[in-house]
């Protein structure tokens, strides 16, 4: 439960009793892995070389709450009220869809061996796409509790 805003989410019964934990964690992982690679990606060539170090720190400071997500969607799949307190982490796990999906998408659009290696399987990839959709749905239902 949401208690900051009085909601109860919805979400917690997709994540543990419909598989939701597969594709969020495979996520996750997909975007540690982008955040470590990051001084390889194409779109990061054509920056700033000073623009670089910034993205590279944060990147590295993102990676431990990756950590921590994983290891709390793990712990919740034991127990439901630590699997409704990932309620806040919503927008975080959303963002890991959005990173692989977007991954996805840029290595079938440009072929780019980063994206591809990146993103590994091509065929299971394409079929993530509609995982992270629902996913993507249905991580952000919320219920009020008024």
């Amino acid at each position: 439960m949401d208690m900051n805003n009085n909601r109860i989410w919805l979400g917690a019964t997709y994540v543990k009793w419909e598989g939701g934990y597969e594709i969020l964690i495979k996520s996750l992982l997909h975007y540690k892995k982008r955040l470590r690679t990051i001084g390889r990606s194409p779109e990061l060539r054509n920056s700033a070389a000073m623009f670089a170090s910034i993205l590279d720190q944060q990147a590295r400071k993102t990676i431990p709450t990756i950590d921590d997500t994983i290891e709390r969607i793990y712990d919740g799949l034991a127990d439901d009220r630590l699997m409704a307190g990932l309620a806040c982490d919503v927008p975080f796990m959303d963002k890991a869809l959005v990173c692989y999906d977007a991954d996805i998408g840029k290595a079938e659009d440009t072929g780019s061996e980063y994206f591809v290696s990146l993103v590994g399987d091509m065929a299971t990839a394409r079929e993530d796409r509609a995982r992270i959709a629902e996913a993507r749905k249905q991580i952000s239902t919320f219920e009020s509790c008024n």
